[in-house]
């Protein structure tokens, strides 16, 4: 690196708004969340602290929306008592890990309803909204229209068969609840009607032009592939109006005309709350909080999960530019999916590391969760959490390199100097090359951080502990203190250095063990006095020649980070493998029985025996298989969703059995004429509902 990029000229300070998802308070948070958002904005949100900008780090709690009043209803308490309990661990939980957000609000908040109020309203008088009466699924059991996620089916375009109202997970696409095949309502169980009610619809399709301007053109190159290519499908397909009101009584109520007994769409409520949160910390602060949402010098960042990403890329900012007072993020550097030991992480299923037991069951270990859910962050693909790379992130990395290195630094320094920081003697060509090595350091990270790549940066962060450890097995002061006492205090002082160094830029990534490693050292800390602070910046890193000076007075050595012993890990595994015993358990369940039916509805079953002759895969579908099968009434298409289960070729010849009589339907483009009787044995694998194999033919009749 050029001596002129390592001694780059501070820019001036910067105001940045930097807002995390707002998590849905219907339950805690857990691994999956932090992996995908909460830690990267952090670290991030931290690193532009410490190059002096000015930073308003803003989230708060998601307390509207269907979810809430139905978990109340079936824990048989007020949808009150459910935003207030899980707030309340939300919060708690955030506070212990360290994410330090400039302020956590939450969407109940006066503040918050006044603000999405005065929102919708303005939109309203500007004419930016349409009012239609359109026909909505809605559950006659439950007596409720059906909000987006309240509703699943197959997915029209992908054949997924557990898609939901507003946008399919499998394909991205986004949808309307009435496009989906063979809609269920999620809370009964029912098969919904369709009935007509009036909303007001955000004409998407309006802005168009603007998406393509400012998307396509102006950040094809600095998005992520994942982020740009998801919002290019969703251009590409045309853009259809969105409603933005409910049929709820769980809300912000529609504050105009005509509103009675609706509800603002909690994705129309939610994203300005970070405007409300914004304000809520400006007054509390004695700040104006316009500058961070409409002043043209603010860079806006959006840190979420990428099933948010149609949310703040596409629907909140048509919500900003109809407005017209706000600007617009320049960037949204969404993060995929984190599992767990190989499986998806559920909340339903409680298959999920849940932050505030893990704070439990490993006190004072907040920066191990971090480091290793950063190391391994799920940045350009789904990514897998497990217990055993969790132990050895911590062991042969944190324990073997950065906290080996501090602990020989500063155990040396009093065994040798008695904690006071040496004073040099000459310095030899390797000693020069390592303090320029270390002063390359922040614009290394800085580079990686720009272009959110936090999990390179964190093995940057590791490189310079390794550089510390290398230049002491090298220079081996532990022999040079017997024979050569002045080049020894050279060595300790350059180490010095390296380690005042890990102090300042582990602080974004490794917040806690940063602060530790600074009272250590006796410079600034949280904790120490202000007389003994010595105050070191991201910049100074690379600018400074001395971070540490001789005669400054270092305390005790401590240990960073402990070594996680096995017990520790098989203790989470097991607690793992009785969740996956509880669900295995309830998967096998005998489904409930189904509404009685008479024996001449039984009757207009007509199941026959067939033939597989042809099977091929459905081209761009997982699931399906497209099949030719002779019925002995004659040769017919059928699609099936056993891709996954059986090949082409091990299911031609089989024989089956086949429901002749039912409504042909189109599957992706395919029309299916019956269907194939399919059950699963003891070890949930799908079999095929074997004909009568006493010589029964193609077209004999099961009865």
């Amino acid at each position: 690196m050029s001596q002129e990029a390592t001694f780059k000229r501070k820019p001036l300070a910067r105001r940045y708004t930097l807002t995390a998802a707002l998590p849905y308070t219907n339950g805690p948070i857990h691994i999956g969340h932090l992996a995908g958002v909460y830690v990267p904005a952090d670290i991030y949100a931290r690193y532009q602290r410490l190059q002096g900008n000015d930073v308003a780090f803003i989230c708060g709690s998601d307390e509207h929306g269907f979810a809430i009043p139905m978990k109340a209803k079936k824990e048989g308490v007020s949808p009150q008592d459910i935003i207030d309990k899980y707030h309340g661990i939300i919060k708690k939980s955030f506070q212990e890990f360290g994410i330090s957000f400039d302020n956590y609000s939450r969407t109940s908040a006066k503040v918050h309803h006044e603000t999405a109020s005065e929102f919708f309203k303005k939109l309203y008088q500007q004419g930016d909204f349409m009012e239609e009466v359109t026909e909505q699924l809605y559950d006659a059991e439950a007596d409720q229209f059906l909000a987006d996620r309240f509703v699943t089916g197959t997915c029209p375009k992908c054949s997924f068969e557990a898609a939901y109202g507003d946008q399919c997970e499998n394909c991205g696409s986004s949808l309307n609840a009435t496009d989906l095949i063979n809609p269920t309502s999620t809370i009964t169980g029912g098969v919904p009607t369709l009935k007509s009610t009036k909303h007001w619809f955000l004409p998407l399709d309006r802005y168009e032009g603007f998406l393509k301007e400012w998307i396509i053109k102006g950040h094809k190159n600095d998005w992520k592939p994942n982020v740009y290519g998801q919002c290019k499908s969703w251009i590409d397909e045309g853009l259809r109006p969105r409603a933005v009101t409910r049929d709820l009584d769980w809300g912000i109520p529609v504050p105009v005309d005509g509103g009675e007994g609706k509800v603002l769409y909690v994705w129309f409520d939610a994203p300005i709350g970070y405007i409300s949160s914004t304000k809520e910390w400006a007054e509390r602060e004695g700040k104006d909080w316009e500058p961070y949402w409409k002043d043209s010098d603010t860079k806006m960042l959006h840190f979420i999960g990428k099933d948010n990403i149609v949310f703040h890329c596409i629907i909140f900012p048509c919500m900003l530019k109809a407005h017209g007072d706000y600007i617009l993020p320049e960037n949204v550097p969404a993060n995929e999916f984190l599992n767990l030991e190989g499986n998806k992480l559920s909340t339903s299923k409680n298959w999920a590391v849940w932050l505030h037991e893990y704070l439990l069951d490993f006190p004072d270990m907040q920066d191990v969760l971090r480091y290793t859910l950063t190391a391994n962050a799920p940045e350009t693909k789904d990514n897998d959490f497990t217990w055993k790379d969790f132990q050895a992130r911590n062991n042969n990395e944190l324990v073997a390199i950065f906290g080996n290195f501090i602990n020989r630094v500063t155990v040396l320094t009093h065994k040798y100097y008695d904690g006071v920081v040496p004073e040099p003697s000459i310095f030899n060509a390797t000693d020069t090359a390592t303090l320029e090595a270390l002063r390359t350091y922040p614009q290394t990270l800085t580079d990686s951080l720009e272009r959110y790549r936090f999990r390179e940066a964190s093995q940057e962060l590791l490189n310079l502990a390794r550089l510390g450890n290398k230049y002491l097995a090298d220079e081996e002061p532990w022999k040079t203190i017997k024979t050569e006492e002045e080049r020894t205090k050279t060595v300790m002082f350059v180490a010095l250095q390296i380690a005042t160094a890990l102090a300042v830029l582990s602080e974004p990534f490794l917040p806690f063990t940063s602060n530790k490693l600074k009272h250590i050292l006796n410079v600034s800390s949280s904790d120490s006095p202000e007389a003994n602070r010595i105050e070191n910046t991201w910049n100074d890193v690379s600018q400074k020649e001395t971070l540490l000076h001789s005669g400054h007075n270092i305390d005790k050595s401590e240990l960073l980070f402990r070594k996680i012993e096995d017990k520790e890990i098989e203790a989470q595994l097991a607690k793992l493998e009785a969740t996956k015993k509880r669900n295995e358990q309830m998967d096998k369940e005998v489904t409930p029985q189904k509404e009685t039916i008479t024996f001449e509805d039984f009757s207009k079953l007509d199941m026959r025996v067939g033939t597989i002759i042809e099977a091929e895969k459905m081209p761009k579908a997982n699931k399906l298989l497209v099949l030719k099968v002779d019925t002995g009434l004659d040769v017919r298409t059928i699609v099936s969703g056993i891709a996954e289960s059986f090949t082409p070729a091990e299911i031609v010849g089989k024989q089956v059995t086949v429901l002749v009589n039912l409504a042909p339907r189109k599957l992706r483009g395919v029309e299916s004429e019956g269907m194939i009787l399919m059950t699963e044995n003891e070890a949930g694998k799908l079999v095929f509902v074997n004909p009568d194999e006493n010589g029964v033919g193609n077209g004999g009749t099961i009865s």
